[in-house]
């Protein structure tokens, strides 16, 4: 089914808005999860939070892009629920892993009088990515949006772990940079 079809079922309140998602958008959803949280009963949930929100907020909102629409609700209760499972115990997964990448790049929570405002921040980021090669782009893209481990990336990617990991750390060190001469306190 159509997107703008599907999201008419939401605003016309129809329960079968539901399930043309699941049936559409569903297995991306559930691998969005999935790349976040250990557990795949715990992805299950969130993917099932996911059409809870998706039809909490249509209306009013109408989404332009459905799948980034399901995908960056899906990202955002996976890593709540990832959150509140991690202040119950400590682990190493994916997610903490791609996070403790980044931290270099990103200012730190005590200095927050010396950081740039989160929309100026994520802009930057934003046109950072966009200037990147298609490669690099999509390697950035997959580890730090989509939590993809380094051996997915090297397998999908065609590439070594060590290239994969060099790769992502050049791509830090540039974003590092461009963060640092926008005045962003890294």
């Amino acid at each position: 089914m159509d997107d703008s079809k599907i999201i008419d079922l939401y605003w016309a309140r129809s329960q079968q808005a539901i399930a043309e998602s699941e049936k559409k958008y569903g297995a991306y959803c559930r691998t969005v999860a999935r790349n976040i949280l250990d557990r795949a009963e715990d992805a299950e949930e969130c993917v099932n939070d996911t059409w809870l929100r998706a039809w909490n907020v249509m209306p009013p909102q109408r989404p332009t892009i459905l799948q980034a629409f399901f995908g960056k609700l899906t990202r955002n209760l996976s890593l709540d629920r990832w959150r509140r499972d991690r202040a119950q115990k400590r682990g190493g997964s994916q997610v903490e892993l791609a996070l403790d990448e980044l931290e270099d790049c990103l200012s730190a929570r005590d200095r927050v009088d010396e950081a740039v405002d989160a929309q100026t921040t994520a802009n930057l980021i934003s046109d950072f990515v966009r200037g990147l090669p298609q490669q690099d782009r999509v390697l950035f893209v997959r580890r730090y949006w989509y939590l993809d481990d380094i051996q997915t990336l090297a397998t999908t990617m065609s590439m070594s772990q060590s290239q994969v990991k060099s790769r992502l750390h050049r791509i830090r060190l540039r974003l590092k940079t461009k963060l640092e001469k926008e005045g962003v306190a890294v």
